[in-house]
């Protein structure tokens, strides 16, 4: 078995929520897209089941509340130098949404660690 390697990075969390549109385009495809063209190593969007923001309306998919502006989060992870200098690039698409920057480390297996 081989041991993983590890590597510092940082991982890019953008709120928004699932009915927030940038020209006629859900803002989190518009923040994926974004990272494509601009090299990031990947891009995932997680939709959330509950939450509240700044608003203090709580959204839900329960049954007996179905909401269609659910929270959702964009996460990317890359090297620090390419997510800040990723972040003038969805300014403009976050709004008053909060965006979180965490210092983690990216944990390379096998096959992943020899493609480097």
């Amino acid at each position: 078995m081989t041991t993983p390697s590890t590597e510092r990075a940082l991982r890019l969390t953008v709120l928004v929520g699932e009915s927030d549109g940038w020209h006629h385009r859900p803002v989190y495809t518009e923040i994926v897209h974004r990272a494509h063209a601009a090299g990031l190593a990947g891009a995932s969007v997680f939709r959330g089941i509950e939450g509240f923001g700044a608003s203090s309306m709580i959204h839900t998919q329960r049954l007996l509340s179905l909401s269609e502006d659910l929270p959702v989060a964009v996460v990317i992870v890359d090297t620090e130098e390419k997510v800040r200098a990723f972040l003038p690039l969805i300014k403009e698409l976050t709004g008053a949404g909060p965006v979180v920057l965490d210092a983690c480390e990216l944990v390379r297996w096998g096959e992943a660690e020899e493609a480097r």
